[in-house]
């Protein structure tokens, strides 16, 4: 009873407290990306952790957002050692010296959720060891309950519905940060990506000691070698940084593209060169694609290559979640816009992190937002790109990618199955070719007897209604000339009388008033055109 009435006291503490930081930065009163970091900084690292997912959402949340939030970094006093060693007495039912005789008091590196510490198992071998902050779920499943509390009694998704669902954020946040407090979660991750990457002879990874992992202590093998921003080293060593960029590239475009399994933080920390491999480590962020996400990246990236804006649309449609209250012709202008900035540009001069952003900042003007997979794989291919120019200036991910995606094409294509489809399209082409006469004949009659109808959904209010009401007139008199050309072609064929110049008159009749409407069509077309030029 004395425990529940302290945590119902400690709540109520902790939800005035966040509520005293929204009004202390007036938040009623709207919001300015610099404010809202803040915010976020002054409530506590379960926020700042919510910042840094959003950082990499630009499509659900502007770009100026995206990049204020960019800022946002783990400050958190590590645990004191005599905590760390009560976690691991909690976990192992023994004290932390007969699992590891060794451990350094001093932290590798403190985040919100976890501190690491080198040690030694009682064979010797090095490992390191990531321990949970306890009490650390509890806390952030309170401080969420608590921020929806808060939302709720501040209408705060009055204020911000323009900027940000914070309730979609605050969904997602969870989503993640239970994903990532299950330590078990970050082994299976870690084993996955060795078997997937076991085959090439470059790529390295920690080795996950199962016998020693919980869900709140992850046990791996310690990694020493070198960061790859130290150059010195690498070169003293025989390292060649441009073979290191490249390599890295290649893998982490099979990783997206044939594995669907990919690291999603690949910044310069999480990648040591040892042995002559590129060792990758820590894989709590880790994104998965299903394989109709991994052949639309294969066709996103064919898209941007050859610049077709069509395709690249497509994709984007695919991918993105959306209510189909879609402006079709503004999206496809945007994404052709897009693609003209980069057409006369070699794939090595695109700067991929700018071309996501600009894609993902389209996305969110037409209110489309990427599943969870996508998000991380844009997050991921801007921090790889950053950390491979660090080893190379001049490398390119998309002329990697495009190289990648184009000979797998080629070594996977089957050649059995490329003829049959081929001809079955050209079977269906053929087929649907001897039905245009067909259809044509039968719109004609429909036009005839009054019986066509045309439906429009207007998408956009930006597109005027007498607009659509002059292209529908125009296309009707169209209709209606090409039934009369063909009507009165057809009345020729007959000795029917009276007779103009030899054809029948009422034939004659129809050719002139097609004429007539052709002309009509013609002159308005033109007219039309020249307002536009000017």
């Amino acid at each position: 009873m004395a425990n529940n009435q302290n945590s119902t006291l400690s709540s109520k503490k902790r939800l005035a407290q966040i509520i005293g930081i929204l009004k202390k930065h007036h938040l009623t009163q709207g919001i300015d990306p610099v404010k809202f970091r803040e915010i976020l900084e002054d409530l506590g690292p379960t926020f700042v952790k919510i910042g840094q997912i959003m950082s990499s959402r630009q499509d659900m949340f502007s770009e100026r957002y995206c990049k204020e939030l960019v800022k946002l970094r783990d400050n958190v006093a590590p645990m004191p050692f005599s905590v760390v060693e009560q976690v691991i007495e909690a976990e192992y039912g023994v004290s932390r010296a007969e699992i590891f005789p060794q451990m350094d008091p001093k932290p590798l590196g403190s985040a919100s959720i976890a501190q690491v510490h080198k040690a030694t198992l009682k064979d010797g071998r090095s490992i390191v060891a990531k321990i949970q902050r306890p009490h650390i779920y509890q806390m952030m499943e309170r401080d969420i309950s608590l921020v929806r509390r808060a939302v709720k009694i501040l209408r705060l998704n009055e204020v911000l519905g323009s900027v940000v669902d914070l309730n979609i954020v605050l969904d997602e946040f969870w989503y993640t940060a239970k994903q990532e407090m299950d330590f078990l979660n970050e082994a299976h991750f870690a084993m996955r990506f060795a078997d997937l990457n076991d085959s090439i002879t470059y790529i390295g990874y920690p080795q996950i000691e199962t016998d020693y992992s919980t869900s709140k202590v992850l046990v791996m093998e310690y990694i020493d070698g070198y960061q790859i921003d130290d150059f010195e080293a690498l070169k003293d060593n025989g390292y060649d940084c441009k073979e290191i960029a490249e390599k890295l590239a290649e893998n982490y475009i099979k990783q997206i593209v044939d594995d669907g399994f990919f690291h999603a933080d690949p910044h310069i920390g999480n990648i040591r060169i040892r042995d002559g491999q590129i060792v990758w480590i820590d894989f709590g962020m880790m994104g998965t694609l299903t394989r109709q996400d991994k052949d639309l990246m294969k066709k996103a990236v064919i898209a941007i290559a050859s610049s077709n804006a069509q395709k690249l649309v497509d994709v984007i449609l695919v991918l993105g979640v959306h209510d189909d209250r879609i402006d079709y012709t503004g999206l496809y202008c945007d994404i052709e816009t897009f693609m003209n900035k980069y057409i006369n540009l070699d794939l090595k001069d695109i700067n991929l992190g700018f071309a996501i952003q600009e894609v993902f900042t389209i996305a969110h003007k037409h209110r489309i937002s990427m599943p969870k997979g996508i998000s991380m794989l844009a997050r991921g291919l801007v921090t790889i790109e950053s950390t491979m120019t660090v080893l190379d200036p001049d490398i390119n991910i998309i002329t990697i990618a495009a190289n990648h995606v184009s000979e797998n094409k080629l070594k996977h294509m089957d050649l059995k199955k490329e003829f049959a489809s081929t001809s079955q399209k050209i079977l269906e082409a053929g087929n649907n070719g001897i039905q245009i006469p067909v259809h044509l004949n039968e719109l004609i009659q429909m036009c005839l007897k009054g019986r066509m109808k045309i439906n429009l959904e207007v998408m956009d209010s930006t597109v005027p209604l007498n607009t659509i009401n002059h292209m529908v007139n125009k296309l009707t008199v169209g209709i209606v000339s090409a039934g009369l050309l063909m009507a009165s072609s057809l009345l020729c064929t007959t000795e029917m009388t009276p007779k103009v110049f030899g054809i029948p008159a009422i034939g004659f009749i129809g050719y002139v008033t097609a004429l007539c409407l052709g002309f009509w069509l013609l002159f308005s077309v033109i007219k039309e055109h020249h307002k536009r030029k000017r």
